[in-house]
């Protein structure tokens, strides 16, 4: 039987999650684990002072110190990933996710799979689900838009701006009414031709690496081919919502 001890904090008020995930890893791989609970900062400290480690979980496999979670995750061959890595996990994650709202959207409605609204629900969700993510700290993505953005570099207000603009685009391609939707397809024309000309210079022209704002501030996304294809679908529905609504006026 293969043994395994894990020391880990365990308050009335804080139960450490990474103690949690170094349970649960170690029983998936077949360990019998003695579950060692650290219940105040006293016994806290006092094991990180007997081990000279600065954090806690420990965990100890046949009675040898493995180390904290992230080396029990090297420990079995499973890559750790670092927080400051470039990444377009966030990305892929919300555009698969609108995308298939975006296909039961269509099949709710119309019993198909795809049409051109699916895409135009994609796009929309899209927008009103990065601008979430920008409006969850405005001050964060400040700081990183106004690293690339040509129009926010000139008028800084227009960084505060910019993701209430592209909410308001998506919301108003959900409402599908003629006159908001022309306005809508201007703002999103401007919007979306100035960053991609932003993004162009940036990476393609000036070659700088940037972290890319589309996900928030705090991202690790790089700025770069995602961030261009972004722009080219918010100009490109603009585009389609003139065509489509100003026979209308």
């Amino acid at each position: 039987m293969k043994t395994a001890v894990v020391y880990r904090m365990v308050k009335p008020d804080h139960v450490c999650p990474f103690g949690l995930k170094a349970l649960d890893l170690l029983e998936r791989n077949g360990y019998q684990v003695e579950d060692k609970h650290l219940t105040n900062d006293a016994e806290t400290q006092a094991l990180k002072d007997k081990l000279n480690v600065k954090t806690t979980p420990q965990i100890f496999i046949d009675g040898e110190r493995i180390g904290g979670y992230d080396d029990l995750q090297a420990f079995f061959g499973k890559e750790v990933s670092e927080s400051t890595e470039m990444s377009y996990t966030p990305v892929i994650a919300i555009f698969a996710t609108t995308a298939l709202a975006s296909i039961s959207l269509t099949w709710g409605f119309s019993s198909t799979l795809f049409s051109v609204q699916t895409i135009i629900w994609f796009v929309a969700l899209s927008m009103i689900v990065l601008a979430i993510q920008k409006l969850q700290d405005l001050e964060s993505f400040t700081n990183q838009f106004l690293g690339y953005d040509l129009l926010a570099r000139k008028v800084v207000r227009y960084a505060y701006v910019y993701p209430f603009a592209e909410a308001f685009v998506g919301i108003a391609m959900l409402a599908d009414v003629a006159w908001l939707s022309v306005v809508a397809a201007i703002v999103a024309i401007f919007i979306g031709g100035i960053n991609g000309l932003s993004v162009f210079k940036a990476v393609y022209i000036d070659k700088r690496e940037l972290k890319c704002a589309c996900v928030g501030g705090n991202s690790n996304v790089p700025l770069g081919f995602v961030s261009l294809t972004e722009n080219i679908m918010m100009v490109g529905m603009g585009i389609y919502m003139l065509m489509k609504f100003s026979s209308t006026f």
